[in-house]
């Protein structure tokens, strides 16, 4: 099959209650919801490419932080009849956010950050050292209690896994939980509105969760391949419901899922616990306003009156009432949000700015100046080994907040003053 080519015209939906432009493909459908910000060439192709697929349900719905991915784009929501794509769902199986609004007010806070945002450095483990190997600066040495405890209740879950399938065995695993990464993952002391302070952290699965996505997309692959399934993307390659590996993925995407929320409830523990106690600060708590929502996973939901497996490629759900946070780049707003339940986009929102540029882009176009002007204010790394991550490598928040003004409200708009990156 020839890759499909999207078609030129756009329909553009005038109403008041939508925000979206419709592109029609040979295919089913795309709404995407990118009124006021970039979508790529290459990104329109890709959302083409998975509107081919017979087994989409009613259209792909693209949101405004979309931009390449691979095979699947990210930003993109793709709910399908009895098939999951792996690639869809990526090998960050889990990835999202979590933040929590403690009882600290900027005031409270010492006017020099640098001690908080070393605090927390030594708190969780971040970034990666002798390529993922022992000593590795990104991973435990030593399993803490509390992950040890939280390996407990995924431990039975992960064997089942792996008697099935050992060569996911190899990889990190519980040494991963509670630790951040690299890349786009972070951990922030924020801002609100009314200047509360609040914690807030972006990451996933880690390595156990690349493990089994890397494998079950190879094994999706290799049957396309046994079934002389042609596609226009291999990374399309996808798991009928009923074939012989498509329970034992969904089994291991779910305890995926389960471990990215423990690893990001762990590692907000651990980042209220290394400054609770600190001689400049004031005695606090953590309150009862907190979020942690997935934005790279797949889940069953009912949609139009049908049963399906949406895949959300870097999107948030954001049924009616749903609290969801949508980040900034490091140098920008994030925020609260709730849903607005808009069926059209399949209850989801956006899980960020998106990127304009890759990563290579970024670290050719920009240089060390450039980011420390981008993140004046910000208590954070300011080196070369972080300018992929400048703000100017992602679109304008704000462009991508008013995109998407009928899938959410804000409800608070947090601005970071510190940045631990991995």
């Amino acid at each position: 099959m020839t890759e499909e080519v999207i078609a030129s015209d756009v329909i553009t939906d005038t109403s008041t209650q939508r925000n979206y432009e419709v592109f029609e493909t040979h295919g089913k459908p795309i709404k995407a919801w990118v009124r006021g910000v970039e979508i790529g060439d290459g990104a329109k192709r890709q959302l083409s490419n998975i509107a081919a697929l017979p087994f989409v349900h009613k259209w792909v719905a693209a949101m405004p932080d979309v931009h390449v991915g691979k095979g699947a784009t990210i930003g993109s929501v793709i709910a399908t009849h009895e098939a999951i794509i792996p690639a869809a769902v990526g090998v960050d199986i889990g990835c999202g956010m979590m933040a929590v609004r403690t009882s600290l007010n900027a005031s409270n806070l010492p006017d020099n950050l640098l001690g908080i945002r070393t605090a927390i450095e030594k708190a969780v483990p971040h970034g990666r050292s002798g390529n993922g190997g022992r000593g590795d600066r990104g991973a435990w040495a030593h399993l803490p209690k509390q992950a040890e405890i939280a390996w407990g209740s995924l431990d039975s879950g992960f064997r089942s896994i792996v008697d099935k399938h050992p060569k996911v065995e190899k990889c990190n695993s519980a040494n991963h939980l509670g630790t951040l990464g690299t890349g786009n993952h972070f951990v922030e002391v924020c801002l609100d509105e009314a200047d509360r302070v609040w914690l807030m952290l972006h990451s996933g699965s880690r390595g156990v969760g690349n493990r089994i996505g890397s494998y079950f997309i190879a094994l999706a692959k290799e049957e396309m391949r046994r079934w002389h399934i042609n596609l226009p993307d291999k990374d399309l390659a996808y798991l009928p419901q009923g074939s012989r590996y498509f329970g034992d993925y969904v089994e291991a995407v779910n305890w995926a899922q389960r471990f990215a929320a423990l690893n990001r409830e762990l590692m907000m523990q651990a980042a209220i616990d290394a400054l609770v106690g600190r001689e400049d600060l004031p005695e606090f708590e953590a309150t009862d306003m907190a979020v942690n929502c997935h934005h790279n996973y797949v889940a069953t939901e009912q949609h139009y009156g049908e049963q399906v497996f949406v895949t959300r490629k870097g999107a948030v759900r954001a049924r009616q009432g749903d609290l969801g946070i949508i980040p900034g780049s490091m140098g920008a707003k994030s925020f609260i949000v709730r849903g607005k339940g808009n069926q059209e986009s399949f209850h989801s929102c956006s899980h960020g700015a998106g990127r304009t540029m890759t990563r290579t882009a970024a670290k050719k176009r920009f240089t060390v100046e450039d980011h420390i002007k981008a993140t004046q204010g910000v208590e954070c790394r300011k080196d070369e080994h972080v300018i992929d991550e400048t703000p100017m490598a992602y679109k304008p928040i704000d462009k991508v907040m008013d995109a998407q003004k009928d899938l959410v409200d804000i409800v608070h708009t947090l601005k970071q003053v510190v940045c631990v990156k991995g």
